[in-house]
């Protein structure tokens, strides 16, 4: 073959790979396009989809929490959490519930007249449910954890009937949440709104539901 015939073969044949390189950068292209407006899509649905979720901003802010008292004993302090707040929850004796009357000359708010709680806790309770008392654990003094002498006696007194003790500035509740005269917090433990949804799930945060009145 001539020289001139054999640079006619390799033109053609370069032409022939040059044109199926570009039908494979163009099979590529068109595939990473369609792959990335895909990808973009899904991300652009995932802020969608999340949105019918409720953040867990949008929980601590509001949402109710469910507790379950079914496994608390007598005499005993649960803790959860509502509102980033610190609840108490606690297994009041009745003995010492049936004593609250006794304490109301020694309280700056026995009537809890001047102190936060929803309308069915505006009693000598301070509860929908004679066993069961349901505080927002602050005092109501510079918003310290009051800490639970709940045994009658002891080293806070023998005329201490039972409740919570300030650690911070030694304000003193009984078992109501009620302040006693002499402490430095002004008002009553507040009390959360809520409700049990059956006798034995307590919903902070929720008026509604079953209200397990008792005495």
């Amino acid at each position: 073959m001539s020289e001139v015939g054999a640079m006619a073969v390799n033109s053609e044949s370069n032409a022939q790979s040059v044109t199926e390189v570009d039908d494979s950068r163009r099979k590529f292209l068109t595939f990473a396009t369609g792959a990335t407006a895909a990808v973009g899509a899904v991300l652009a649905a995932v802020p969608f989809v999340e949105s019918w979720f409720p953040s867990e901003r949008a929980r601590a802010l509001g949402a109710p929490v469910e507790v379950d008292l079914s496994k608390m004993e007598v005499g005993q302090l649960i803790t959860p959490v509502w509102r980033t707040q610190v609840i108490y929850v606690v297994r009041r004796p009745l003995d010492l519930v049936a004593k609250l009357k006794q304490n109301d000359e020694r309280l700056k708010d026995p009537d809890s007249k001047e102190s936060i709680q929803p309308d069915y806790a505006r009693n000598e309770m301070r509860s929908r449910n004679a066993e069961y008392l349901v505080l927002i654990g602050y005092c109501t003094h510079l918003g310290c954890l009051p800490k639970a002498f709940f045994e009658p006696g002891g080293v806070l007194g023998a005329d201490w009937p039972g409740g919570f003790r300030c650690p911070c500035h030694g304000s003193r509740f009984d078992l109501a949440g009620r302040v006693f005269d002499g402490s430095p917090a002004p008002t009553n433990l507040v009390v959360p709104p809520y409700s049990y949804s059956n006798p034995t799930t307590l919903v902070i945060g929720s008026n509604n539901g079953s209200a397990q009145e008792n005495g």
